[in-house]
Order: C-alpha cells, then sequence, then structure tokens
C-alpha cells in the first residue's frame, strides 16, 4: 500500500497536480560554516583502460567518514565547459553536504567528482564544442563503469550494490546521468539529470522498457529552471515517464542554465539518496 501510495504522489507531482517537497533552499546552505564538522576532500588518480591514460577524479569524505563503516556513493558530473573542479569551484557540494550533515538531514555518503571528458587531453581548453570533445562524454559511460567505479570501489569503503550507487549530474553531465543511468539499471538505482543537455537521449531511447524499469528504480529526479532555453529536453522526458507511469520526480524551479539552479537541486536531490524506504 506505501509502494502505491508513493507512485501516487511522484506521478502527481510530475504532472503539477501538488506540491513537490522541493523550492528554494534555506539561505546559508550553500556558505561555508566554520562551527561544525566538515568532510574531507581527496584527489585521486587511476588507470582508464578506457582512454589508455591515468585520469584524476575527486573524492568528497563525508565528516562522519570511519574506514570500518561501508557508504553508498554518489557519482555527480560537471558540464561540457568544465572538469572534476567544476562543482567545487562553482557549486560547492562540500559545503552544501558539510551543512546537511550537520543538521542531520542527509545519509552518509561518499560522492566521487570525475571528470566526464573521457579522452586523452580532458582538460576544458580550446573548442570544447569540437567533435572529438563532443564524443569524449558519451565514452565515458565506458571510462566510469569499467575503470573509475572498480578503482573506487577497490580504494575506498563502499557498498558495492546498484541500490547504493547513484549518478547525477549537471547539463552536459545530466544528459550523461540520464544516459548511464536508465541505460544501466544493473548498476545504478539513484539517478538525477539537473538541466540536462541535448546530448540527453530521446526517452524512447532512454527507457525502452519502462515496465520494467518500475521496480528498478528507487529514485529518477529530473529538473530544470523555468526559463533556461533546455527546458524542453527536461519536459519531454518527464512527458514520457508520465505516460508510462515511470515514478519520478519533476523540478521546474525559478532560474536559467547556471549554477544557481544546479546548487539548489543537489540540496534536494542529496537528501533524497538511499533513503531505503522511499519506494516501500
Amino acid at each position: 500500500m506505501k509502494k502505491q501510495l508513493f507512485v501516487v504522489l511522484c506521478l502527481l507531482i510530475a504532472t503539477g497536480s501538488t506540491k513537490a517537497q522541493t523550492g528554494q533552499a534555506p539561505v546559508g546552505f550553500d556558505e561555508f560554516n566554520n562551527g561544525i564538522a566538515h568532510g574531507k576532500l581527496d584527489t585521486i588518480t587511476y588507470d582508464s583502460k578506457t582512454v589508455g591514460v591515468k585520469r584524476h577524479a575527486v573524492v568528497y569524505l563525508p565528516p562522519t567518514f570511519k574506514k570500518n563503516k561501508k557508504y553508498p556513493v554518489l557519482y555527480l558530473l560537471h558540464g561540457i565547459g568544465g572538469d572534476e573542479f567544476e562543482w567545487l569551484n562553482q557549486g560547492h557540494p562540500d559545503r552544501i553536504l558539510d551543512n546537511l550533515y550537520a543538521k542531520k538531514e542527509i545519509k552518509d555518503m561518499i560522492v566521487v567528482l570525475p571528470n566526464g571528458r573521457a579522452m586523452a587531453n580532458d582538460r576544458a581548453t580550446g573548442d570544447i564544442m569540437a567533435k572529438d570533445k563532443v564524443a569524449a562524454f558519451a565514452n565515458f559511460e565506458g571510462d566510469l563503469l569499467n575503470d573509475l567505479i572498480p578503482y573506487i570501489e577497490k580504494s575506498y569503503p563502499v557498498l558495492s550494490n546498484r541500490s547504493n550507487r547513484a549518478l547525477a549530474g549537471l547539463s552536459m553531465g545530466g544528459g550523461q546521468s540520464l544516459n548511464f543511468g536508465l541505460g544501466n539499471l544493473n548498476t545504478f538505482a539513484w539517478i538525477g539529470g539537473f538541466s540536462s543537455a541535448p546530448n540527453t537521449k530521446m526517452p524512447e531511447q532512454l527507457l525502452p522498457d519502462p515496465a520494467k524499469a518500475k521496480d528498478q528504480i528507487e529514485l529518477l529526479w529530473i529538473s530544470c529552471g523555468d526559463e533556461d532555453g533546455l527546458l524542453s529536453i527536461s519536459e519531454r522526458t518527464r512527458d514520457y515517464m508520465i505516460k508510462n507511469q515511470v515514478p519520478h520526480i519533476f523540478f521546474k524551479e525559478p532560474g536559467k542554465h547556471d549554477f544557481k539552479v544546479w546548487k539548489n537541486d543537489l540540496y534536494h536531490f542529496s537528501k533524497l539518496l538511499f533513503v531505503k524506504n522511499a519506494k516501500s
């Protein structure tokens, strides 16, 4: 009965028939707070057989981190003009999460910030729209699944099953998250697309078997600013999920295509992650 109520609630949220439990994050949610415990940031280097070089990522460990405890993992992706430091430099996920931990409003998790441009020279320089650089974002699927995730699961105390893996991102990274997440539901159960870009596959390609996916998805989050020129991409994904009765949350919020929107998305999305009773 609870599962049925959750499905109904998500569909109502998606169609706008009721208010989602989302809105604008409280003032100060993304500010550094001296009076609380802080997480730790690691910079890692891993061998990428997919690309043929060593690649880099940043790992956020929660303030409560203990080596003898295992944690779920969120892989958080950047946009077409960014790299593994874009979220840290402009979105400050460490501050957002530290503040949420201080209020005991999220589950303990490890967050991995990769470089989603899977090519030998993965810097965001020159023509970021060049054909080979755009193709490298699609190539990241192999790097993520076959190289980065195995490295994280070997190097950190993490829970290595689909119900403890989340994938989310902004813009180009939002498209990647929907493409790779919905395309690999045996790997990810929690998926979020923030202002997803035109690299997002058409809905029928994203989820060709929606009936099967209903029982696999723990959370599907689709969001975009109401002044964003890419809003139609999120809306077409939402419409397909409504048509096929796939539980999801669609959040259209005030804003454009920028970090004001994406920070707010991360605040709300992270509070829903790894809540095991969400669909029961």
